[in-house]
């Protein structure tokens, strides 16, 4: 993917605004950070729910999914945006997009509020 197209992907989410995260571009939702794009690696910071999600998804495919150390003691993965599959990235934000969004808005948008990404 690109970020032209990982952008549109994230802002056809409801309540989605750009803003700035660590002097990098990052998404949020009604103020609430969402994920934020690594210029230095085109990558995604992405809270996955869990450290052993994470670990799972880097051992799965470590092409696409990694880390550093200054995210090891997070759930967030890093996710390189060339590699990633677009309908999983989508499900992922989505998912992300639940526990970030207000309850409000949230109940505005019944379509999105399916099951968690697939793994």
């Amino acid at each position: 993917m690109t970020e032209d197209e990982v952008d549109a992907l994230i802002m056809a989410l409801p309540g989605a605004e750009h803003g700035t995260a660590y002097g990098q571009p990052c998404w949020r939702v009604a103020g609430k950070f969402l994920t934020r794009l690594r210029a230095e690696d085109d990558s995604l910071a992405l809270d996955v729910g869990s450290i052993e999600r994470r670990d799972m998804l880097v051992e799965v495919d470590p092409e696409v999914f990694h880390i550093t150390d200054h995210y090891r003691a997070y759930a967030y993965v890093l996710i390189r945006i060339k590699g990633v599959d677009p309908d999983w990235l989508k499900a992922e934000l989505a998912s992300r997009w639940r526990k970030v969004a207000p309850a409000k808005l949230r109940k505005a948008h019944p379509e999105l509020a399916g099951a968690a990404a697939p793994s």
